[in-house]
């Protein structure tokens, strides 16, 4: 049965919240990031709280003129930060070293920086996401989650054992996200739903990088067979 509009907008609002999210997640940003950007740049126009309420889907209409500048800034991004790092040097320091930290772009399944169009179809719910970005995770799972990918990245070895092998392999050199994979991994914390799909790319990555380039799957496969460990976990408990 082909949903009503009110549920396709709703997916739509959903979807692009999601991808919002992981954007911000990804390279540890605050709403002021992108709207910063594309104001320094003047390559479009949105707002701080735009951006907050599109990431909690609360943004009900917005005008094209907001997925203008997140696209322009970006594929700005996907350009590379040295295309401008001596004008934001000149302008705005502080953002730049916020980028130079981390500036990943949005991409889809074909490398390519998502465009406005894309953005506002996904929005509209005219469009699914990439499948690279095609996944939900929900708190009640975080947790579980969080203890299978422990055991699923050390194949069941201590992470005294394996932790030089699998921080080499995580991709990600940020201070601060480092130091939180390695507590997750040797079970001092978990990650939240939100962390977890901030990190389930990169997560992914590193999977990919430990078992050799011969293995294949989607982001979305690496989290069904996390959620496949859960269960198996959960077995094993169960006299």
């Amino acid at each position: 049965m082909t949903p009503g509009f009110r549920e396709q907008l709703f997916d739509g609002r959903r979807a692009m919240a999601h991808l919002i999210h992981v954007w911000h997640e990804r390279n540890g940003w605050s709403h002021k990031v992108l709207p910063a950007l594309a104001e320094s740049l003047d390559i479009g126009r949105v707002h701080n709280s735009q951006i907050s309420n599109l990431r909690n889907a609360k943004l009900a209409s917005p005008g094209p003129e907001v997925f203008l500048a997140l696209a322009q800034a970006n594929a700005v991004l996907h350009e590379g930060i040295e295309t401008i790092s001596d004008r934001l040097g000149e302008i705005h320091p502080e953002l730049l070293t916020v980028l130079m930290e981390s500036a990943i772009p949005l991409t889809g399944d074909d490398g390519q920086p998502l465009s406005a169009g894309k953005l506002f179809e996904i929005f509209l719910g005219l469009a699914p996401l990439p499948s690279c970005f095609d996944w939900f995770i929900e708190e009640s799972e975080s947790a579980l989650l969080s203890a299978a990918l422990a055991e699923y990245l050390c194949c069941g070895k201590s992470w005294r054992l394996c932790r030089d092998e699998v921080m080499s392999a995580y991709p990600i050199v940020k201070a601060q996200r480092r130091e939180r994979f390695a507590q997750v991994m040797a079970g001092l914390r978990d990650y939240s739903a939100e962390q977890l799909d901030g990190e389930l790319i990169d997560l992914h990555t590193t999977h990919l990088t430990l078992v050799g380039k011969e293995f294949t799957g989607s982001t979305k496969e690496f989290l069904d067979d996390l959620r496949l460990k859960v269960l198996e976990m959960k077995n094993q408990e169960t006299p």
